[in-house]
């Protein structure tokens, strides 16, 4: 297959959120690919500083930064050392994640706040820390990573899947008060997505193919399905594209 080219992505400056793996790794490799210069976000050490290793030779190297999102002046810290030194931030893609599985009766309230830091709370800041920049710009992008789950409750995620609904709510707000500057809001829903930690939860040939058939389409969804969807989101192809919901899923219908 032969995928587009976006030159308005060429050296635009982007932020990827959990880019050291998974589906996040991917969303920086595709930016890159592009011409962008992009910085990611992460807190493993040795897949982040892999990933920027082997895409050193890129027309942008991305940058890894080391920073956990569940703090918070950390998390402005980076941000403010990174338009200092890149300018105003242009694209930001929320994608850190974490899908702990965990039943009802055992979750503290710790636990609970826990994992909204680390799902939900992180993102409104990360846009809070872009938005400036990007008024000044009179444009910019901010891409939210949504989750399947809660549209097909599944089990033991409960918490996981209340901070991925609230991202719904949170990119149409955000949508709302910013689209008077030219900022464009949008969260990509990823369905059954082929990364090593979600492999393992479908790791037989019966749960595999049960997957595959509660599908529209056949076929298993990759990381860079993904990218692809981020790239073409970003770009001015997308230039009234906001406030929505777009699902890479191939038609998940539950099983």
């Amino acid at each position: 297959m032969t995928y587009a080219i976006y030159p308005a992505l060429l050296d635009k400056n982007v932020v990827v959120t959990g880019g050291g793996s998974g589906i996040g790794a991917s969303i920086v490799e595709a930016y890159a690919q592009q011409g962008a210069r992009v910085t990611f976000l992460d807190v493993a050490r040795p897949e982040s500083e892999a990933l920027a290793s082997s895409l050193a030779g890129s027309r942008n190297a991305p940058v890894f930064r080391f920073c956990d999102l569940t703090d918070i002046n950390a998390l402005n810290a980076t941000f403010a050392q990174i338009e200092e030194q890149a300018g105003p931030v242009e694209v930001l893609v929320n994608n850190a994640a974490n899908d702990d599985r965990h039943r009802p009766g055992d979750i503290s309230a710790a636990y609970w706040d826990q994992r909204i830091q680390v799902n939900l709370r992180h993102q409104y800041f990360c846009a809070q820390a872009v938005m400036g920049g990007m008024k000044r710009l009179g444009r910019g992008v901010i891409l939210n990573l949504g989750s399947i789950s809660w549209y097909l409750a599944q089990a033991n995620l409960s918490i996981y899947m209340t901070a991925k609904a609230g991202i719904e709510g949170m990119t149409r707000g955000l949508a709302r008060d910013l689209g008077g500057y030219g900022i464009r809001v949008n969260c990509i829903v990823p369905g059954a997505v082929r990364t090593p930690r979600q492999m393992k939860l479908w790791q037989t040939p019966e749960s595999e193919a049960q997957l595959l058939a509660a599908q529209c389409l056949h076929k298993r969804v990759d990381p860079l399905h993904v990218a692809r969807m981020a790239l073409f989101l970003s770009s001015d192809d997308a230039e009234c594209c906001t406030a929505r919901e777009y699902f890479v899923d191939a038609g998940w219908y539950g099983g």
